[in-house]
């Protein structure tokens, strides 16, 4: 089973902290509009279905949520793109930033910009996404054999147990099934959503702990950003 990450949860901390001054809905509003383009019925679109979780999640007001969905068939909406940059960050770790942007041309400098200002750079295609595996991340906060026996039963392919509950791994094609038959097996569900996982991690030193985290949380501030992954360990 896969071990503790300590970026994982500060992550899913900051999301917390985020929902709760909504700043993290200009983010899932984007997310909706995207995930509805393959239609805007939640019941045959599992990509759908998982946003609106998070939006729920997140106490997203109906009205936004509804905005989001309209803008699929709003024909003057500006067209979301949906772009992934790879980089470097403090220490040599490798960075994995997911944006949905209306104009490419402001936001990859503002991530340059970022990224620089807070010791890090921009890398080639495919010189860090290499280290990293395109999954489907669960997390739930029952822990014990019994979500590990389920989850596994399920289609799981990896378990991690955390400090605050589980984190069940899946391959891509089976995020949508492994969560469903967790929720028809009443466990509750905090989040289910594709990552970039490593698959070879960095040990981050004490002394730049800290760079790292500023890094990590000054990316995913911006409101383009819809995610970040990182190999730091």
């Amino acid at each position: 089973m896969s071990g503790h990450s300590k970026w994982a949860t500060t992550k899913r901390q900051k999301a917390v902290v985020d929902a709760k001054r909504g700043a993290i809905f200009t983010k899932i509003g984007n997310q909706i509009a995207i995930a509805a383009r393959s239609g805007t019925d939640p019941i045959t679109n599992s990509t759908l279905a998982m946003i609106l979780e998070k939006a729920r999640q997140a106490n997203m007001p109906k009205a936004n949520i509804e905005r989001a969905l309209q803008r699929v068939a709003d024909k003057s909406a500006t067209t979301l793109i949906e772009e992934t940059y790879e980089a470097y960050g403090p220490g040599g770790i490798g960075i994995i930033i997911e944006v949905a942007t209306d104009n490419k041309n402001r936001t990859m400098p503002v991530v340059r910009h970022t990224l620089e200002k807070n010791g890090g750079r921009m890398a080639d295609p495919g010189s860090v996404m290499f280290q990293f595996a395109r999954k489907g991340v669960i997390f739930t906060p029952a822990k014990g054999d019994e979500i590990i026996m389920q989850a596994l039963d399920s289609g799981a392919e990896d378990i991690a147990e955390e400090t605050d509950g589980t984190t069940i791994y899946t391959a891509a094609s089976d995020l949508a099934k492994v969560r469903k038959s967790l929720l028809e097996s009443n466990f509750q569900i905090d989040s289910a959503e594709l990552q970039y996982v490593p698959t070879t991690t960095i040990q981050v030193e004490d002394t730049t702990s800290e760079k790292v985290e500023k890094i990590l949380d000054s990316l995913d501030d911006l409101d383009d950003v819809t995610a970040v992954h990182t190999n730091a360990a």
